[in-house]
């Protein structure tokens, strides 16, 4: 299903700013935010997801790691970061890595 759609899922402050770069944007509350994620799922290639709805729908999310496509990429909302997607990334570097070159700094 590779294609350039690509699509932004959260709160509506954050993603509606990505309209401007040519990116549909799907405000979502809790309550909506899983089935979004599966509609959205099966026409995105790349998903940006905000890291309060991306932790809150994490069981979901990491259903679709193993998949190529869609690659859902949490991002900070409007209001600042978590710090959600940058554990995410350690967690993936310390696996790849066999350790996290980050820690100890």
């Amino acid at each position: 299903m590779p294609n350039d759609k690509v699509a932004a899922i959260g709160d509506k402050d954050t993603v509606f700013a990505f309209r401007a770069l040519g990116v549909d944007a799907f405000g979502v509350t809790d309550a909506d935010a899983a089935d979004t994620i599966k509609k959205v799922a099966g026409e995105y290639s790349v998903i940006f997801v905000t890291e309060d709805v991306a932790e809150k729908q994490a069981e979901l999310i990491a259903r679709y790691k193993s998949r190529p496509y869609p690659a859902l990429i949490p991002i900070p909302t409007a209001f600042g970061s978590s710090g959600f997607g940058m554990a995410g990334i350690d967690r993936n570097v310390e696996k790849a890595l066999g350790t996290n070159p980050g820690e100890g700094d």
